[in-house]
């Protein structure tokens, strides 16, 4: 039985979309596929560690470690949806752009490394560096959301979309300082490669889905309207090549 694992950096509120996703792709592909959720990024790591994992919806950092490391194969990207970050302050810090971060401030981050490696990328404009800063770990992007608000940190690092869903209360009680506009960077659907020859009928599921009323509801529960499209290899060297590009 194949499983499918979603990257723990979703919205909760998507949790239930995922698994009506699992569903109806089963339905799709006529396979039983199980479905796996972690928790965290280091529960994640701990999966692939034990290879168990045959499909992934992977963050872009992680799917290009995974093509390059692993030969994971590419499969599927959602379309119109890139993978953009926020950099927001709590309102009572008095932080209102980019610039207004000096060295020495906290920052408070999820063990999320392609939303940091944009917001390093992004911090160059404020003339800031990594050392310059103090980093405060945290679970998910609601705690990142609390320790802003709360002046635990002086600024926090969220995927755009997940920053987007929090609450309008706690929306309220943050300013964004700024906002990514990358649009090449995307997560993406990888597929082991000793399932291989699963690759085409899963592939075709997961396209086809937006041509159906169930696949329309569940996709618009994901807050992926568009579908997804074929990842080509090309695609994904273009994503590998600009994820180094933004390491470097």
């Amino acid at each position: 039985m194949p499983n499918l694992l979603i990257a723990p950096d979703f919205p909760p509120e998507h949790f239930g979309g995922w698994h009506i996703f699992n569903t109806l792709l089963q339905k799709e592909s006529g396979k039983t596929i199980r479905l796996l959720t972690p928790h965290s990024a280091e529960e994640q790591q701990e999966m692939l560690q034990q290879n168990q994992v045959d499909i992934i919806y992977a963050n872009p950092f992680d799917a290009a470690s995974l093509i390059r490391d692993k030969n994971y194969l590419p499969v599927a990207k959602p379309v119109q949806n890139p993978d953009e970050m926020v950099i927001a302050a709590g309102k009572l810090s008095g932080l209102s752009k980019l610039t207004d971060l000096k060295a020495g401030m906290k920052i408070a981050v999820t063990n999320n490394r392609d939303v940091k490696l944009i917001g390093l990328r992004l911090l160059e404009a404020a003339n800031l560096t990594e050392a310059d800063l103090e980093w405060v770990e945290v679970p998910s992007f609601q705690a990142a959301a609390r320790h802003a608000i709360q002046g635990k940190a002086d600024a926090a690092f969220f995927v755009a979309s997940s920053f987007h869903s929090l609450s309008e209360m706690t929306k309220q009680q943050m300013a964004v300082l700024i906002e990514s506009h990358i649009t090449d960077i995307t997560h993406v659907i990888l597929m082991h490669p000793e399932q291989s020859e699963l690759l085409p009928t899963m592939q075709q599921a997961i396209i086809n889905m937006k041509d159906t009323d169930a696949g329309q509801r569940v996709l618009g529960e994901l807050a992926m309207s568009d579908g997804f499209s074929q990842l080509t290899e090309e695609d994904a060297e273009f994503m590998i090549d600009l994820m180094e590009t933004l390491l470097d």
